[in-house]
């Protein structure tokens, strides 16, 4: 089909329909199916056709690895909550952490075995910021602030090992098919990191606010009397599942699968990057099959952490229920990824291409980057969702990036940006929501607290993005 109008019509549907509704597998879903009509206009067709698009994105080598890795990582969290690692971590962290200085340590440090997923990292590191309420002097807001800081803004620019890289490598991917542009979808995403400039201006911005910034009002209201109160009458057992009361306390069983992940994710990529032609250690992580590399990981570190568990006398019955239930809990992304795979695929068919490089090749490449930062600020803010943001705006911005000249290193690199603005500052993300209920705060308060600095970091992405496309 030729690059006409009706090309862009998914996404002129998706695009309020996410921020009316503020959910954004309705939206997706809906500009799938009014795609998939225009494509296919007869009752049963139409449908038929989005069918179809669906299910060939799910048949791609490279989307099953992303969802066989999202589904035995949180089958993953599964065995090792119910085994008493998160727990015992949390229990052994707040027995020996004693200062501010020391919680503020302990969050930043914890990256180093937490980096897989943001909210991984929130469950584990929360509930230990919880149970220090008493001792130091800062408020729950300033605490899960910090936590976030950490979060996803810190997990999008690690190219290796966590629960991002593989989609936002296949977003990278299926933009570049659309355009017929050849490339290799983890390169860009390694040339992109330096141009997440939110990414970088809030992980500065949650350093000067932890370590060198004080604020009076806040410390004393910390300190309040009301506060201290309910402060010692929470305990952190219960804040989350993660934690139960009748759970055990086995750190252990959460240092035994991490370490071996990492190390095993790093190996195994080196490998595959010798085995591509790499002479260079750092080129072996880019000439690498990484996604495949870190799901064969997984799968040798899952099977070990049931042997190392079984030998401690968990069922196998138990532990199988829990990787499962686990697994489960991601249903609702993968419903989400083959929705955006399906709308990419039916776009890409309407001509969406064609019609980009037709219409939109007279703006000046200069300020994409800036505008495609600000309307996904706006998209994600309303949204919620980074992963939604970038299925949405990354095809639309790597398109303009080609027709008008751009580099798309930085045009994609503004589109994740947007997404972690988001997910880091509104009410409506899991991000938010998951770190209010761990830590027992409200959260459209909780994220009223972070959207000041979320809105300085995204003047600084905003101004970093306009300079430099000027001098590159």
């Amino acid at each position: 089909m030729g690059g006409d109008w009706l090309s862009i019509i998914p996404f002129l549907v998706v695009i309020p329909v996410a921020i009316f509704t503020k959910k954004v597998l309705p939206a997706l879903t809906l500009g799938l199916i009014v795609g998939s009509y225009i494509y296919k206009p007869h009752l049963v067709g139409g449908i038929q056709s989005a069918v179809s698009f669906v299910v060939q994105a799910l048949i791609d080598k490279s989307n099953i690895e992303i969802i066989l890795f999202l589904y035995i990582f949180t089958g993953l969290v599964g065995i090792m909550k119910v085994s008493g690692g998160i727990k015992g971590f949390v229990k052994w962290s707040a027995e020996h952490v004693q200062s501010k200085r020391q919680a503020l340590f302990l969050i930043w440090a914890s990256t180093i075995g937490t980096f897989s997923s943001p909210t991984f990292r929130i469950v584990t590191v929360g509930p230990i910021m919880r149970a220090l309420l008493k001792k130091i002097k800062m408020s729950g807001e300033e605490l899960g602030y910090v936590i976030e800081t950490t979060g996803t803004a810190l997990i999008a620019l690690i190219p290796v090992a966590t629960a991002f890289v593989g989609y936002m490598t296949s977003v990278i991917d299926v933009s570049l098919q659309n355009e017929n542009i050849a490339g290799d979808p983890y390169e860009l995403f390694i040339h992109s990191i330096p141009f997440n400039f939110f990414s970088f201006a809030i992980i500065l911005v949650g350093i000067y606010l932890s370590f060198f910034h004080k604020d009076k009002k806040k410390v004393e209201k910390s300190k309040s009397p009301e506060n201290d109160k309910q402060a010692q009458a929470k305990g952190w057992e219960d804040c989350h599942p993660v934690v139960a009361k009748e759970l055990p306390a086995r750190a252990i069983n959460l240092i035994v699968p991490l370490v071996l992940d990492i190390v095993l994710t790093l190996v195994l990529t080196y490998v595959s990057g010798v085995k591509n032609g790499s002479t260079g250690f750092f080129q072996a992580f880019i000439k690498a099959d990484v996604l495949n590399a870190m799901l064969v990981a997984l799968i040798i570190t899952t099977i070990v952490a049931f042997i190392f568990y079984l030998f401690q006398r968990f069922t196998l019955d138990k532990l199988m229920t829990e990787f499962i239930n686990g697994g489960n809990n991601l249903m609702n992304v993968v419903v989400l990824l083959s929705v955006v795979w399906g709308l990419t695929l039916v776009t890409n068919k309407l001509g969406f291409s064609d019609f980009v490089t037709s219409h939109v090749n007279w703006i000046p490449s200069s300020i994409i980057p800036p505008v495609l930062f600000i309307i996904g600020a706006v998209v994600s803010y309303f949204i919620g969702s980074s992963w939604g943001t970038w299925g949405i705006l990354m095809p639309l911005g790597v398109a303009m990036a080609h027709s008008s000249g751009a580099d798309l290193a930085i045009v994609i690199g503004a589109v994740f940006a947007s997404g972690v603005f988001g997910t880091f500052s509104s009410p409506l993300s899991d991000d938010t929501n998951t770190m209010a209920g761990v830590l027992d705060l409200k959260a459209v308060s909780y994220a009223r607290f972070k959207l000041k600095s979320g809105l300085i970091a995204a003047g600084i992405a905003t101004i970093g993005y306009v300079i430099t496309a000027f001098v590159m």
